[in-house]
């Protein structure tokens, strides 16, 4: 058994598939189905597929726990790893044990990542043990999640409210960032996801969640030059579209997310290594097994047995993770699979996302108490509306003074906001309302700021003796210039501010003393453009042509010549064959010059791999070839016995 190089155990590997039947080819290609379409020539070429690095770790990734606690066991035991040193290691002394280890065995074995040789097992090349602890015993199985009889259309209807809400959140979280600052350097933090997600009047998870969909449906990006957080190019026709369209590319790309699901990290933080993706399809996967009038009755369950179905791509804190997000999305509700999941696991859920959010609504109900009530999604237009005059708030929008004078300080008139409100007001625009929005005109634009570094102006001089005596303005320094000006210490801004923070309701001017409309300047920056998944220029292969490919690979291994060749001739075929599937290095010259010197019984010369680098030659005479090792007797007529695999070349001893 060759287990001590790669070289060796690809060697090793090729002389036990030449072993096998059609039937054993046809189901290991079943299940490596990445070495099937690379539509290897030979046994050996399908060695070199099975034993690449990428295929290897695919393989790995999709065994359950108690396989990984097998191969980690034959991995710690190296050259003494077989059946039953296996099964001691592990304390298989049960009858139960005893059939667990020969179903994870038989399981290793039909993914080609570990095969017996010769009394004991050879493990794939490049395959190391599981970092903590080695295994004391197999893992066994959880419970299988419990299942009850639930009618589908309920766990659609569960999802609406969380899948609105979503839509919602996101829609607020792209609009926020036209205004709000938002760095991404290395990630967002904790404390930054903490301060939007009380922004969003939102948890810490749900604001992490909203901010990561946004970037992988390509609303938002990272800028390049500031790492700002900032809208895409195509956020605005994502906000302009209908919720039904803006939850099926959520809902879309939620499988898609690469992050890791996690209750508490910093959002947008880039690892190659994040297998996000894979874990929450997984999780949709596992929920779409179920039947359409099923569902899982308890979480804890499903999230076990995700667990140790395949510890590679999912653990506890992750799983459960995942699981608050779809359930957040609408994909997984009351324990079963909605409609829009199956549709996100099928990559296109426009047809069914219609039904998991309400239609825009046009109209709002503005109420006495100076809120604003919308059923469902507010189209763009109302989202306008209030938020030129309210903020946001619980159970909707809220007007206030500072609500107000913002409207006013963007130079739109009283009577403008009153009638902008009155065109999305279901029953009018309350006289509570309008009392408040002429009282907050009333005040606003008594003081005026230019920035001559700055003056403020007043018609009423005793406004201004007012302000100088106000001792919370004081470090402006405010100094008169005449009965309706002061010249202020601080810059306009700064200036306007303060006064604010004052009470008072100040204006910006210009020189003239024309009203300075601050404009805020929208940035766009294009979507981060994913790299393509390598995908086979060739289509994967069906059952049938795996089958066929199968027959094919042990037909050419094991060729049936037409004529009965002597036995000299035979026997020198089957060693060239044989040679040449255990060594990867010898060219083909190299290796009928050996197979002739074996049934010849003459002597050749062979340089031997003695470390990474350096080798040694001999004069031999070869005798036998068992297993990949060849006999052979030096010139003194002692016997050896060298690895084919460790072989470098062969020539013809000079005479």
């Amino acid at each position: 058994m060759c287990i001590i190089s790669r070289v060796g155990r690809k060697s090793a590997l090729a002389s036990w598939l030449h072993e096998l039947d059609a039937a054993e080819i046809r189901a290991i290609l079943a299940l490596r189905k990445d070495a099937a379409d690379a539509h290897p020539h030979s046994l050996h070429g399908l060695a070199e597929e099975l034993s690449a690095p990428s295929s290897v770790r695919l393989a790995v990734d999709g065994l359950d726990r108690a396989c990984r606690d097998v191969l980690d066991a034959v991995l710690l035991l190296g050259a003494d790893a077989s059946p039953e040193t296996v099964a001691e290691r592990l304390r298989c002394h049960g009858k139960a044990t005893r059939a667990e280890l020969k179903r994870t065995l038989a399981r290793l074995r039909a993914h080609a990542l570990v095969w017996p040789a010769g009394g004991r097992l050879c493990a794939a090349a490049g395959l190391r043990p599981s970092d903590g602890d080695p295994p004391r015993r197999i893992t066994p199985a959880p419970r299988a999640p419990r299942r009850v009889a639930q009618r589908r259309d309920y766990a659609d209807r569960a999802a609406i409210a969380p899948a609105t809400s979503t839509v919602d959140g996101v829609t607020r979280l792209v609009e926020l960032c036209d205004n709000d600052v938002i760095t991404a350097r290395g990630g967002v933090g904790v404390r930054e996801l903490r301060r939007l997600a009380g922004v969003l009047r939102t948890d810490e998870p749900r604001a992490r969640l909203w901010l990561e969909l946004a970037v992988e449906a390509r609303l938002l990006a990272v800028a390049d030059d500031d790492r700002r957080v900032l809208p895409t190019t195509g956020s605005d026709d994502w906000l302009g579209a209908s919720p039904a369209d803006r939850l099926a590319a959520l809902a879309t790309a939620w499988p898609r997310m690469a992050w890791p699901p996690a209750r508490h990290r910093a959002a947008l933080t880039a690892h190659p290594a994040d297998r996000g993706d894979a874990a929450r399809a997984g999780l949709l996967a596992r929920y779409a097994a179920l039947a359409d009038d099923e569902a899982f009755e308890h979480r804890h369950e499903v999230v076990a047995d995700l667990v140790w179905s395949r510890p590679a791509v999912h653990d506890a804190s992750g799983a459960e993770a995942a699981l608050m997000e779809a359930e957040a999305v609408g994909l997984v509700a009351l324990g079963a699979l909605t409609a829009l999941g199956r549709a996100a696991l099928d990559g296109d859920a426009r047809a069914v996302a219609g039904a998991f959010v309400p239609t825009a609504a046009d109209r709002a109900h503005l109420t006495p108490d100076l809120t604003a009530v919308v059923e469902g999604l507010p189209s763009r237009a109302l989202g306008a509306a209030l938020d030129l005059a309210a903020d946001p708030a619980e159970g909707g929008w809220r007007f206030s003074a500072t609500s107000v004078r913002r409207a006013l300080d963007a130079g739109h008139t009283p009577e403008q906001v009153l009638a902008r409100l009155a065109e999305v007001a279901e029953r009018g625009v309350p006289r509570a309302l309008a009392e408040l929005v002429h009282e907050v005109a009333r005040r606003h634009g008594r003081l005026s700021v230019t920035a001559v570094a700055c003056c403020v102006r007043a018609d009423d001089p005793r406004l201004l003796t007012e302000i100088v005596r106000h001792r919370s303005l004081a470090r402006l320094r405010l100094q008169p210039l005449g009965p309706t000006v002061l010249a202020s210490a601080r810059p306009a801004d700064e200036t306007l501010a303060l006064l604010r923070e004052a009470g008072y309701a100040p204006t910006a001017a210009t020189v003239d003393g024309g009203a300075a409309v601050p404009r805020v300047s929208r940035r766009r920056v294009e979507p981060v453009r994913k790299v393509p998944a390598w995908r086979p220029w060739r289509p994967s292969l069906t059952e049938q042509e795996v089958a066929k490919l199968a027959v094919a690979l042990v037909e050419r291994g094991r060729p049936r010549p037409r004529s009965v060749a002597p036995r000299a001739e035979s026997r020198r075929m089957s060693a060239v064959r044989l040679l040449r599937d255990q060594s990867l290095v010898l060219r083909d010259s190299e290796v009928v010059l050996l197979a002739e010197a074996l049934v010849t019984r003459t002597s050749v010369e062979i340089d031997v791999a003695d470390g990474p680098r350096t080798t040694i030659r001999h004069v031999i005479t070869p005798v036998d070839h068992e297993s990949g090792s060849l006999t052979a007797n030096d010139p003194l007529g002692r016997s050896r016995e060298f690895l084919v695999c460790h072989i470098r070349s062969v020539r013809a001893v000079a005479t």
